[in-house]
């Protein structure tokens, strides 16, 4: 099992005919997800790369039962082609497109409440199950397995995801949560999906500095049956300075490493202070079960 989607969810991109939007389709058709449709305003009528182009989401959806869309959308014309999604009742958008207005953002998530959609992003690497991949991860990083992973950062998560994967321990997902101020999910909503998930043994939890995504994350992990681990990026980070993403910054003694690192602890989770910890503690945890 996974969560959000697995093999047999049918895939849009919107933007599938860009230069990322391009490498990013035969990543994913090589790592067999089923990519139907796409969308490229102007070139309906045409395939590319093997796949139905059509000239808006509407009519991707009419001729595709539609599961999940990923936008490779440039940020000023983000909002619209999400809320063109949104509307057409696609349930699961992956925002790969980072620097969106946050005034965009709000809008974005907002109306994906009002129609129980589930945003992933933006400014996020998206996601994976077995066999279906949406988004910008190395495909050579992830397999499947017990262990479900929910993250802020991208290349921390591949380094943690390959290693577990060299050892033989797989994932059922991964998701990827995105760096922007306005997340379209949390930690929260995807540890509860996690918990549910009758294939996931253990939960790994990738976070960052700024912020107080994490000591949520925390409070629910409280009432969680399964074991989390997790670790921490920006350490050393200094206050006040942003470290890469926009949510990653320490403002006025709020979102330091030391107080997440404290709130995961006392919750119950493991926190790694080394990737390759994560690892080893996960693998023991495993072999326990």
């Amino acid at each position: 099992m996974a969560i959000l989607v697995d093999a047999s969810s049918k895939v849009l991109i919107q933007g599938i005919t860009g230069k990322q939007g391009t490498f990013h389709l035969k990543q994913m058709l090589a790592f067999g997800t089923d990519v139907v449709a796409g969308v490229a305003p102007g070139k309906g009528g045409g395939v590319h790369e093997g796949v139905p182009l059509y000239n808006t989401v509407y009519e991707a959806c009419e001729h595709h039962g539609i599961d999940a869309s990923v936008l490779f959308i440039p940020a000023a014309y983000c909002k619209d082609a999400a809320l063109e999604a949104i509307e057409a009742g696609i349930k699961v958008i992956i925002i790969i497109t980072e620097h969106i207005p946050v005034q965009d953002e709000l809008i974005i998530v907002n109306r994906a409440k009002l129609k129980d959609a589930v945003i992933i992003g933006p400014n996020t690497f998206g996601m994976a199950s077995w066999k279906c991949k949406l988004g910008i991860l190395p495909n050579i990083a992830f397999s499947p397995g017990p262990v479900g992973v929910v993250a802020r950062s991208g290349t921390l998560t591949y380094e943690i995801v390959g290693s577990l994967t060299n050892i033989g321990i797989g994932q059922t997902s991964v998701v990827g949560l995105g760096g922007d101020r306005v997340p379209g999910s949390t930690f929260v909503d995807m540890l509860k999906r996690f918990e549910a998930d009758e294939a996931t043994q253990v939960v790994v939890l990738v976070g960052e500095i700024g912020g107080n995504a994490e000591e949520e994350a925390a409070e629910y992990i409280k009432t969680m049956s399964k074991p989390v681990v997790a670790y921490l990026a920006g350490k050393s980070a200094p206050p006040g300075k942003r470290m890469g993403h926009a949510g990653a910054i320490i403002e006025r003694g709020k979102g330091t490493y030391e107080g997440k690192v404290q709130a995961l602890t006392t919750a119950g989770a493991q926190v790694a202070t080394f990737p390759y910890e994560v690892v080893e503690k996960v693998q023991q945890l495993i072999r326990r079960s």
